[in-house]
């Protein structure tokens, strides 16, 4: 299977970390699918990106919504090669203030997603003997912060999800493996530090270094186009021995 030209699927990539990855994968010559919650979002994006992409409303949560997508996707594109997990969301609170409902989203978007999105497409993949799923945990897939609980144990199970999946697949064409970014400069990371300095009681920038840069010798923000550089390395053919394996893009952490 050549390295570029592919299907490429990219779940919550109209912004941040995913469309860095999207655009990387264009950028090496792949058709992209732009899967979001946001159709409309996930649209834009599309069209920001060029002819070689498509935008596709998709919640990774629901069951039927996976299988709907899956469906248009082969209907249209035939099949798929790379599978890039990387729809993801947060909450921040104490434990016992942690509302029930955004435990069980935080979850079913991030763990649940990631089994769904890889259940309806490996079959495609294996008919093929060909795939690659890049799964995108975090820093916190292997350590843990205060306040975070829910994203913790999401990206814990991402973690162990991998591995399994890839002994599943080893002698099927088909790699899996984890990227663990640390702290990217997003949306996301910018909507926690007010939170966390709130929890904490102190002012945003010590926020910041207590619970984003302080555990990292680079003392900086890593630049989405790196996670998508190494998403579009394990993709490549000189990846092909790379499976089951977690790679951290931390900056040391």
């Amino acid at each position: 299977m050549k390295q570029t030209d592919r299907t490429v699927i990219v779940t919550g990539a109209a912004r941040g970390i995913g469309f860095a990855i999207a655009n990387g994968f264009i950028q090496n010559g792949d058709f992209v699918i732009i899967a979001d919650i946001d159709g409309v979002e996930a649209n834009e994006a599309a069209r920001r990106l060029g002819p070689r992409a498509v935008g596709y409303q998709l919640d990774v949560a629901d069951e039927e919504s996976v299988r709907e997508f899956t469906n248009k996707v082969i209907s249209e594109r035939g099949t798929v090669h790379v599978l890039v997990n990387n729809a993801g969301l947060q909450h921040i609170d104490k434990v016992e203030d942690f509302p029930t409902d955004r435990w069980c989203l935080l979850i079913d978007v991030m763990l649940t997603g990631t089994f769904l999105m890889t259940k309806y497409t490996l079959p495609y993949m294996k008919n093929q003997q060909y795939g690659r799923i890049i799964n995108v945990s975090s820093a916190h897939g292997k350590m843990a912060s205060p306040y975070k609980s829910a994203y913790v144990s999401a990206k814990h199970g991402v973690v162990g999800f991998t591995r399994t999946i890839a002994l599943e697949t080893a002698t099927e064409g088909i790699t899996v493996n984890t990227i663990m970014p640390g702290p990217v400069k997003t949306e996301l990371i910018e909507k926690q530090i007010g939170k966390l300095a709130e929890e904490d009681g102190i002012s945003e920038e010590e926020a910041i270094q207590k619970h984003l840069l302080g555990k990292q010798p680079m003392k900086r923000f890593i630049d989405p186009s790196e996670i998508a550089g190494t998403a579009v390395f394990l993709a490549s053919d000189s990846a092909a021995s790379i499976t089951g394996d977690a790679i951290s893009v931390s900056g040391g952490i």
